[in-house]
Parts: structure tokens; C-alpha cells; sequence
């Protein structure tokens, strides 16, 4: 299990209008090759009157799993670029469809990886990249009377705050890194002077947003 990967923030759909062809690219999480399928086949159906549903998926902790289909566009313009973009953003789990309604005016080979691309890279810029890394939920229970100095604490500390929770006390849930646990309890019981109660959760996934890695959405105009 990997202890930190990027991935999307969530599923999404973006569009871009390009020499009057509408690319629409669909984004999914996908954790194994038929999710992956069933996805694509899903787009597929709600837009069987488009000219083209051409698609890329990455899968498996290393990338085991690559796919790219063109779909009936000329080979190597549309799977392949969209599974480029994808690459160069380091995701994992992650399955892309581009669906083209054509506008009349045909892109050549190099307009075609020029627009599949874009499609991609504006929806990853629109629906956002997160890095998920692997952490133990720490609970912080203080007061309302202290929980500012907390809170302010945590803000400015490097450890990832997600979320707060408000009942007769506040509680700060925090994402810790496992070996980083008894330092981070230290710290906030220095900060705290001791006025402060630990509860331990499971370890699991936290996110928090990045920024792409690679980003040719707002390159020039495509000729």
C-alpha cells in the first residue's frame, strides 16, 4: 500500500469549445480495470449521438495497469496524449474520457494532441488534484475557551487539520503521520499546558489539495 499518491478531488466534467468541436472530459477514481470499463461504457451511453468517446486510465500503485483508445480518431492523436497528461501529473487511480461532438473544422494530427490534451489538463485544473497521504486521525479535545490558541497552533503547524468538531468541547481531528505521534502529542500538550485529551483513531487516507504538476491548459491557440 502506498503511503502517499496523487489522484483527482473527486470525480467531475468539464468542457472546451475548440474550432467549434465540444470536448468534454469525464474524470473518475477507478480502482480496478473494470471500473475503469464500466466508467468509459457509462460515458459511452449517455453520449452515444458524439462523434468520438476516446479514453485513458491509470491503475495499480505503480501504474501497472495503462490503457489509451482513440476511439476512431487517427492513431496515437487522442488516447494516448490524454494517458500522457495524466502521467506527467504523477495520479494514480484515475480513469479519463474525452468525448468529442465535432464542429466541422477538422485539427490535423497535431491540433487533435494538442486539444485531447487540453481537455484533459482543464479538467484537472478545474476539478483539482489532491495528495493522499497515508495517517493515523488524531482527536485534540480542549475547550472553547482554548481552543483558539489551538486552533492557531494547527494552522501553522505542518500537520494537516481535517476538520473541527463542535459539541459541549471542540474537537480538532487531526491527520498524523503514525511515527510522528507521540511528537505531535508533546507539542500540543506544551502548548496547551497540559489542558488537552488525546483519543487515537485508525489510520487511514487524508487528502489535501496540490497543485498540477504539468498544465498546458492555457497554452496558445490550437491552428
Amino acid at each position: 500500500m502506498l503511503t502517499t499518491y496523487h489522484t483527482i478531488a473527486e470525480s467531475g466534467v468539464t468542457e472546451i469549445i475548440i474550432k467549434g468541436s465540444r470536448f468534454i472530459c469525464s474524470l473518475k477514481r477507478v480502482h480496478s480495470e473494470d471500473e475503469a470499463k464500466a466508467f468509459i461504457q457509462a460515458v459511452k451511453k449517455e453520449h452515444w449521438k458524439a462523434t468520438h468517446n476516446c479514453s485513458a486510465y491509470l491503475i495499480g500503485d505503480q501504474n501497472e495497469i495503462q490503457r489509451a483508445h482513440d476511439d476512431g480518431e487517427p492513431s496515437g492523436t487522442a488516447g494516448v496524449p490524454m494517458l500522457e497528461v495524466l502521467k506527467k501529473n504523477d495520479l494514480r487511480y484515475v480513469a479519463a474520457v474525452v468525448t468529442r461532438y465535432f464542429g466541422g473544422t477538422k485539427l490535423g494530427a497535431g491540433g487533435l494532441i494538442r486539444a485531447y490534451s487540453r481537455s484533459v489538463s482543464t479538467a484537472l485544473k478545474d476539478i483539482g488534484i489532491v495528495v493522499r497521504c497515508l495517517q493515523t486521525k488524531v482527536g485534540c479535545i480542549v475547550s472553547y475557551s482554548s481552543s483558539g490558541k489551538l486552533e492557531n497552533y494547527l494552522a501553522q503547524s505542518p500537520y494537516t487539520l481535517i476538520e473541527a468538531q463542535y459539541t459541549d468541547q471542540v474537537c480538532f481531528l487531526c491527520g498524523i503521520p503514525t511515527e510522528d505521534i507521540s511528537h505531535f502529542q508533546d507539542a500540543v500538550t506544551d502548548v496547551m499546558n497540559g489542558r488537552v485529551v488525546f483519543e487515537i483513531g485508525e489510520e487511514d487516507y487524508v487528502e489535501r489539495p496540490v497543485s498540477p504538476a504539468y498544465d498546458d491548459a492555457d497554452e496558445g491557440e490550437i491552428e
